[in-house]
């Protein structure tokens, strides 16, 4: 392509993300609309809900169709895993209520673990071959394809965080990055997924950010990815540095999200645009 053709779409495409960041900026830095609360209120009515509720109806019919849900491709891979190599230990129907309890604090490691740690750090010391280094990565298909299947033995339980004062200060550190204004456009979590869920950025309503349904398959991804891919996409549009794999923020922040969501169902296999 000559240069002369190479410079405006280059122009094209610096604009129309110009434009993303103001419109983001613009979206949450305003004041909330009347009704919309900025935390839970304790003496109301739960007014918490999923990001299914704010999906189109052809997404939300998606999801609710087992045969039409794009994410059990990854399930059917997880329960062939399963079988194959946790059913050793393991009975699936043992799952039931597992996830809905991660992250839990585990005494070797000394930290809370994920869900999918958890099942990164089972495979490594009892499944893998003998000799094997690598460990499986946030969004290695195995691993989301197992979490994905544990997490299907819980749907529709109520996420219960335990009550382990071992979490509280990750609880804490998790919460205080939620209100962390970070970034190049100076935003926290809780301005948009809090001061401002319901309202509308570039056509899609923003969520109230609970994570009831990871991993996810999410349609702009074309494919599965666990929340820590969510949250690094959530950074990299405020213009931060995104957490590393398995890094602690993250682990401390969705020790957070899963205790903001205490009481909501779990939908996994859950689908998003």
């Amino acid at each position: 392509m000559a240069p002369a053709q190479v410079a405006p779409r280059a122009r094209t495409l610096a604009l129309a993300a110009a434009a993303s960041a103001l419109l983001l900026v613009a979206a949450c830095h305003a004041p909330p609309p009347a009704g919309v609360p900025t935390r839970v209120p304790a003496d109301t009515a739960d007014p918490r809900r999923s990001g299914f509720a704010d999906m189109s109806p052809a997404t939300q019919a998606m999801q609710r169709d087992d045969a039409a849900n794009p994410a059990w491709l990854w399930v059917e891979q997880g329960r062939q895993l399963f079988e194959a190599g946790c059913a050793r230990c393991h009975a699936a129907g043992a799952m039931a209520g597992v996830a809905a309890r991660y992250p839990a604090w585990d005494e070797a490691a000394r930290r809370p673990l994920t869900l999918g740690q958890r099942i990164a750090d089972c495979h490594a010391r009892r499944v893998a071959p003998a000799g094997a280094t690598a460990r499986w990565a946030p969004e290695d298909e195995s691993r989301l394809a197992l979490e994905a299947f544990i997490a299907l033995q819980s749907r529709g339980r109520p996420i219960a965080p335990p009550a382990d004062a071992r979490l509280a200060s990750w609880r804490a550190r998790g919460e205080a990055l939620f209100r962390q204004r970070l970034g190049q456009l100076d935003l926290a979590c809780a301005h948009c997924h809090e001061r401002h869920a319901g309202r509308r950025l570039a056509g899609s309503v923003i969520p109230q950010g609970h994570p009831t349904g990871y991993p996810i398959y999410r349609l702009e991804w074309q494919g599965m990815g666990s929340l820590q891919r969510r949250l690094r996409g959530c950074l990299a549009g405020v213009r931060a540095e995104p957490f590393g794999p398995d890094d602690d923020d993250a682990t401390a922040l969705e020790v957070y999200l899963m205790s903001r969501a205490a009481g909501l169902p779990l939908e996994t296999p859950a689908v998003r645009p």
